[in-house]
């Protein structure tokens, strides 16, 4: 991949799933990958993402990937106030805060590239998802608004939205229930989390110079339904 080896690129949620598989992928390519754990980078608590923003003010950050996110599917009226406060923050604020503190030094150098994982259910519904899907949709909705302010300096902003992904959080299901939601996705499979990551490697590169503020639902065709 061109200039992948000179490109640095922070990424979040790296551990597991899909953040895992795009860590892995990138290193392989040759890209310098930041991959802070919890432990230096709550998104959680404003205070640890201002705190590492400062530790990384002085690092060139050419490519943001917002992978990380929590789902705390709870019933309307039921809703904790932690799952608000955790679910919002994590999937929706500290993305948003992650992109102003590194977009400063992309649009001095005139090139950045910015992937934000939204989700099927940024598109769809499903009951007790309300925080969930309100996030994914932010997620979306920042990914345009960035797409047109940013897009002058050349940094392009995209969101990719998996559906069903082959990861432990899926294979917590009963192999029952996974049987249910294959049979509504055509490919009567679920996504491998290379497939996933094998779309952000292509968005993030020097190959993709004319995808900006665009979401990619990657789901088998399961909402085509």
């Amino acid at each position: 991949m061109k200039n992948s080896k000179n490109k640095t690129v922070l990424l979040t949620g790296a551990s597991r799933g899909i953040g895992k598989a795009i860590n892995k992928m990138l290193l392989k390519e040759g890209y310098k990958v930041l991959a802070p754990g919890r432990s230096e980078l709550d998104l959680s608590d404003k205070i640890s993402v201002n705190e590492y923003l400062m530790s990384i003010k002085d690092t060139r950050i050419d490519i943001l990937i917002n992978n990380a996110g929590i789902n705390m599917p709870q019933n309307t009226g039921e809703i904790s106030e932690e799952a608000i406060e955790d679910t919002i923050s994590i999937n929706l604020v500290s993305p948003i805060r992650l992109v102003n503190g590194v977009v400063i030094g992309m649009k001095k150098r005139k090139w950045g590239r910015i992937v934000s994982i939204a989700s099927i259910f940024g598109h769809v519904a499903r009951t007790r998802q309300i925080l969930y899907s309100a996030t994914k949709h932010g997620i979306i909705g920042m990914t345009k608004a960035l797409a047109l302010e940013l897009g002058q300096y050349n940094i392009l902003v995209n969101s990719v939205s998996p559906g069903f992904t082959d990861t432990d959080l899926t294979r917590r299901n009963t192999p029952e229930k996974n049987r249910e939601i294959t049979r509504g996705i055509p490919l009567n499979r679920f996504a491998t989390a290379s497939e996933i990551a094998e779309t952000v490697k292509f968005l993030i590169s020097d190959k993709n110079t004319y995808i900006n503020g665009t979401d990619i639902i990657i789901d088998g065709g399961f909402i085509c339904g």
